[in-house]
């Protein structure tokens, strides 16, 4: 009796953690070299906040749904800060990568990048920063929160059709309540920036984009994850999504959702369709340098 309940004991405590496992393992670096060079700052405050955004990250419940160990989306926010203006006051870019990995296979396919040209904060270590995702509070926790949602728009997108909506909306929220709330407005108003946050969101709101987010689902769940057993679907899938993304990129030209995909995905798009037919590589090469002219060397070869 005393093995059973201590089995019993074991098995709830190893569900619990399963069920409270944290959806996102984000790493996030910050590079401080040029305001250091400038004496704006010390590393003692640099390596606070670095790790300040690792765990609101890493440590927040941004889903309920339970994520074991190898099923964590996989998230890089590369912070390079460029001035400070006041004491406690930063201004930079940010690179941030989503990706998962494939089925059957040792490959992780990267789900979105995207640079974010305005990332601009305030932060001292002695000062507490609140998030409250109903009211705008910090300009910092607002963006992180902000990259989460979006990390998980992609990756719930990508198994299972608008299966990222619940999650987008809940950007899209937050995109609104620090666009009229926020100092920085570069990064939250489109109204001069058709490639910052707002601009991200309002893409992939709206319903121009759906066909594109239903794309995203047939290129990962039915295309790359069956790739080990049936490479030759995985193909035709590929060029199915690739001709979806045309067809919306012609409604809304010079898109950032459309740009960030092929940012994301222009080598593993050649090495997919390298091994294609002739007639879709021909078709391949033709869409991708129409859509993605600055990486028409990439796509070469597809060509000859």
């Amino acid at each position: 009796m005393k093995n059973i309940l201590l089995f019993i004991i074991t098995l709830s405590a190893c569900c619990s953690n399963l069920s409270f496992g944290q959806a996102l393992q984000f790493t996030v670096t910050v590079n401080s070299e040029q305001l250091f060079a400038q004496q704006k700052t010390d590393q003692q405050s640099m390596t606070q906040l670095q790790t300040y955004m690792n765990d609101f990250l890493n440590n927040t419940r941004w889903t309920d749904d339970a994520f074991a160990k190898e099923e964590k989306i996989r998230c890089k926010l590369n912070i390079n800060l460029t001035r400070s203006l006041a004491q406690g006051s930063y201004e930079g870019n940010a690179q941030f990568v989503v990706s998962r990995p494939v089925f059957n296979s040792n490959y992780e396919t990267v789900l979105f990048t995207f640079v974010d040209k305005n990332f601009s904060f305030n932060y001292l270590p002695s000062t507490q920063l609140y998030f409250n995702e109903s009211s705008f509070t910090d300009e910092l926790p607002y963006a992180l929160a902000f990259y989460s949602y979006i990390a998980l728009t992609f990756d719930y997108d990508s198994f299972s059709k608008l299966g990222g909506s619940p999650y987008l909306q809940k950007a899209f929220n937050i995109a609104n309540q620090a666009r009229n709330a926020s100092p920085n407005k570069d990064a939250w108003d489109m109204t001069n920036n058709a490639r910052n946050r707002y601009a991200l969101v309002e893409n992939l709101m709206s319903q121009q984009f759906t066909p594109f987010r239903e794309g995203m689902y047939e290129y990962y769940r039915l295309g790359l994850d069956v790739a080990t057993q049936n490479p030759v679907e995985t193909r035709a899938r590929v060029m199915s999504v690739l001709n979806t993304v045309k067809e919306v990129s012609q409604l809304r030209p010079a898109s950032i959702v459309i740009n960030s995909f092929f940012d994301a995905k222009s080598d593993e798009l050649y090495r997919i369709l390298i091994e294609a037919t002739p007639e879709q590589k021909k078709q391949a090469y033709a869409i991708l340098v129409s859509m993605d002219p600055s990486k028409t060397q990439v796509y070469q070869r597809l060509s000859q």
